[in-house]
């Protein structure tokens, strides 16, 4: 497995024009995953070599503006150069509680129609991940409201035995959210690798005795 990290922004609360707001790219087998995706994350992607169509998952880490108000811009661009596909599978962003709601009215609100499907996948956080005055509840946004185009999605909550959220696995690596202290709720992203068995050569290590 081959694994390639692209620093997109790394300029915190303030961007500069020689650095971006926040964005990591990791590419990894003709994948592009993102991590967080401040103002400017898809003009940083324009001048790398990192190709925007081959994003298929995007972490948040947490909804300060800084690390996503490049979120519905970047979606907006990708559907621009893209060609809409039946069988094209979503793209996936995981995030805190309230993501869901952000995206869908900002793209309501701008009369946005993406091409291409995505889902949000919401990280319910507890109260002790931010001060007690900055906590919000943000579980009941758009209760009374009828969301008929909203995107799918799952709501993830806090595995006790593991203390993490468990978000991608496949036959490769595991990908859980850990819960961290800051001023709002956030999360960090691990990527774990699963053991690969060794190949070795029976006969050659009978030979050597």
């Amino acid at each position: 497995m081959s694994l390639e990290m692209t620093f997109l922004g790394t300029g915190s609360a303030y961007p500069s024009p020689a650095r971006g707001a926040s964005a990591l790219a990791l590419r990894r087998d003709g994948q592009c995953w993102l991590f967080d995706c401040g103002e400017g994350t898809q003009t940083q992607l324009m001048r790398s070599h990192l190709r925007a169509a081959r994003i298929t998952k995007i972490f948040i880490t947490h909804l300060h503006g800084d690390h996503f108000f490049g979120l519905p811009g970047l979606l907006c661009t990708l559907s621009l150069q893209s060609n809409p596909e039946a069988s094209k599978s979503p793209v996936d962003i995981y995030g805190p509680l309230g993501l869901r709601s952000f995206l869908w009215r900002s793209l309501e609100l701008s009369h946005s129609q993406l091409l291409f499907p995505y889902a949000v996948h919401e990280l319910v956080p507890t109260q002790d991940q931010c001060p007690a005055e900055e906590f919000k509840d943000f579980s009941g946004l758009d209760r009374d409201e009828v969301l008929p185009q909203g995107p799918p999605g799952r709501v993830l909550h806090l595995d006790p035995g593991e203390d993490s959220y468990l978000l991608v696995e496949d036959e490769q690596l595991v990908v859980r959210a850990f819960r961290l202290f800051h001023r709002i709720p956030s999360f960090g992203f691990v990527l774990e690798e699963k053991p690969r068995p060794g190949k070795l050569n029976v006969q050659k290590l009978k030979d050597l005795g």
